[in-house]
């Protein structure tokens, strides 16, 4: 499998929400969650320790331990995944969406650099760091509902105490029927007040962890903007290389045959005319040719249909002079920016001439749709032989980086023996 190098999400995500930590709604929540981790999370690190003592231990095995530790790299990433989701859900951080990092790399050297990816994730260890603390104190919230519960249990004891001492349960200390109540009330007092103080702490300590600084924020903002210049600078290169390439291989030499086709009409114009008007007739032909493939690589540089009626009307005019059938599946419901409409229109392009080339495909699908977050879809598929490869300076290479200069990411799969299909994500307004 060949895979596109991947690229960054777009440049500049708003900074974090400054979500209060302390309202009731908030704080109740995390109560019930932090409840619910006491008692849940032990079995979630339990699973991770498992899994990791499992893979250690039977690595010697055959390789055994191999498929647990892979396991257990899919299920940090699930964990830390959902540990993102709780915090966000209930802090509303405005936290990105967590995502499987992908190496970009072919075959199973590709898969596993991916697999090391997600180990080294920074996003993941503080997902992973999240439920660790969360965990932590949710065992102690427990441990607090069930003083809270003594505490209620020994207000009522004079009620049903049948000795002048009441027994605290689970402590095995005595406190005298007269000083129940107080010692009881006191103790709920004091026991909500450290559960919602854990509450408003898990609030912080999730912001901390979870939230980038603003200082990591620009630094990643600083590093996607620099990926997209550098593939728009890339992308350039490659378009400039391949104008060249088809005006010295295709226009020029036609051209050049054009005139010495005149050149040779003006020497028998007098002594053969019938010879000289044939040989017109020639250079007319190659004229137009040459017309034909200028306009060609025109549409190749930008389309005028893309502009006059989007995205929808230019994909329908591509399919129809394609050489191999194609099935579109085009759902837009309004129009993205002039470099999104054209990054993805040259990609559907690219992948449709790569097929027609290289795949020996008998039909090819086209799939588009505008998806929530503001972010064009796309997806062409073929039947082909497979085997696609990013070459530096080929078509693909090209369309990788107009697609990372647009802000968008791309992933191309193209195993021996097919099929092959691009998919590609692009922000609208980017």
């Amino acid at each position: 499998m060949t895979s596109g190098t991947p690229a960054p999400a777009p440049s500049f995500a708003p900074p974090p929400r400054q979500a209060s930590v302390t309202s009731p709604a908030r704080v109740a929540g995390a109560v019930a969650q932090l409840a619910a981790l006491g008692v849940l999370g032990p079995a979630a690190v339990t699973l991770l320790f498992s899994f990791l003592g499992l893979g250690l231990g039977l690595l010697p095995v055959l390789g055994i331990g191999i498929l647990f530790l892979v396991a257990l790299v899919y299920i940090l990433f699930g964990l830390a995944w959902v540990e993102a989701a709780r915090v966000d859900g209930l802090y509303d951080f405005g936290l990105p969406k967590r995502r499987l990092r992908s190496s970009g790399r072919p075959g199973f050297g590709g898969w596993l650099r991916t697999l090391w990816l997600q180990t080294i994730d920074p996003s993941v260890w503080r997902g992973i760091a999240s439920l660790a603390v969360a965990t932590i104190l949710g065992w102690i919230t427990v441990l607090l509902v069930s003083v809270f519960a003594s505490g209620v249990a020994l207000a009522f004891a004079p009620i049903y105490a049948g000795s002048d001492f009441v027994r605290i349960a689970r402590t095995g200390l005595r406190v005298p029927v007269e000083w129940a109540i107080p010692a009881g009330i006191l103790l709920a007092i004091l026991s909500i007040a450290a559960i919602v103080g854990l509450a408003i702490l898990h609030g912080v300590l999730a912001r901390a962890i979870l939230v980038p600084s603003r200082e990591a924020q620009l630094a990643e903002a600083a590093r996607t903007s620099n990926v997209q210049r550098a593939g728009a600078v890339r992308a350039a290169d490659v378009e400039r290389t391949r104008i060249e390439r088809d005006l010295h291989d295709g226009v020029q030499p036609r051209l050049v045959s054009v005139g010495m086709t005149l050149g040779l009409a003006q020497q028998k114009i007098d002594t053969d005319p019938a010879a000289a008007k044939a040989l017109i007739d020639e250079a007319h032909t190659s004229t137009k040719a040459a017309i034909t493939e200028l306009r060609q690589l025109a549409r190749g540089i930008h389309t005028s249909v893309l502009d006059d009626r989007g995205l929808d009307a230019a994909l329908s005019a591509l399919a129809g002079r394609s050489v191999i059938p194609v099935v579109l599946d085009v759902r837009l419901d309004g129009r993205c920016s002039r470099d999104t409409e054209a990054a993805a229109y040259f990609t559907i392009a690219e992948a449709l001439t790569n097929a027609a080339k290289h795949s020996r495909a008998t039909e090819c699908r086209v799939v588009a749709r505008l998806r929530d977050g503001g972010m064009l879809w796309a997806r062409v598929e073929d039947n082909g032989i497979g085997g696609a490869q990013v070459v530096p300076g080929g078509g693909l290479d090209g369309i990788v980086n107009r697609v990372v200069a647009a802000g968008g990411t791309i992933r191309i799969d193209s195993p021996i023996g097919g099929p092959t299909s691009v998919e590609v994500s692009i922000p609208c307004a980017s």
